[in-house]
């Protein structure tokens, strides 16, 4: 079962990754984007760091709620809107349970990359984090590592593809042959999950 505090690991945890990969995402999004995903996403998760070591949620739900919402009050652009609303609609699917299996966490996670794709208009080979959050959920059934492998694999299979959503859509075909900074960065999220919990 997992309780709050993983919750709180794996924010934790992702502030520290996203801290350690901001250069590169940043450096992925220069060509396609405005070239500042990796430092707002930094600034972001810092803030969300912070704010979950604060307020000590006591319900896996909770954490991910404050923690998405603090996504939106900090991050501009796409990035906080789109994280912040993975984070929460996860945590509101979860409800007020202080331990959820990883069943209902994959289920959770799955309503919250549906709201995502609700709310950005974006499906699988758009060129977006989408690509790295659908098959890491298709994944999560098996296990936390088998979702971080297919995430990763999914932010990889961003790179022939052109975008279809997004600032990168601008650029029509010449946004083929370079990786999603978002897909990346959704990988980094299934990632520390995959840390957070032993695998």
């Amino acid at each position: 079962m997992l309780d709050a505090d993983f919750f709180r690991r794996w924010m934790t945890a992702t502030a520290v990754s996203v801290g350690r990969e901001a250069e590169r995402l940043t450096a992925l999004d220069s060509p396609i984007g405005d070239a500042d995903h990796g430092s707002n996403l930094r600034r972001g998760f810092d803030a969300v760091a912070a704010v979950v070591a604060e307020k000590v949620p006591d319900t896996p739900g909770a954490v991910l709620v404050l923690a998405g919402s603090r996504l939106i009050s900090t991050v501009g652009g796409a990035s906080g809107p789109l994280y912040g609303t993975l984070l929460r609609r996860t945590g509101k699917a979860l409800g007020d349970a202080p331990e959820v299996s990883e069943e209902q966490f994959a289920d959770a996670l799955r309503a919250g990359v549906d709201a995502v794709m609700a709310l950005g208009g974006a499906t699988p080979g758009d060129k977006t984090m989408i690509d790295a959050l659908v098959p890491a959920v298709d994944a999560l059934t098996d296990s936390f590592a088998a979702a971080r492998t297919a995430a990763e694999e999914g932010a990889l299979a961003t790179v022939p593809l052109q975008a279809r959503k997004g600032r990168a859509s601008y650029l029509g075909e010449r946004s083929i042959g370079h990786q999603d900074p978002g897909a990346t960065s959704a990988a980094l999220l299934i990632a520390t999950l995959a840390e957070t919990a032993g695998e």
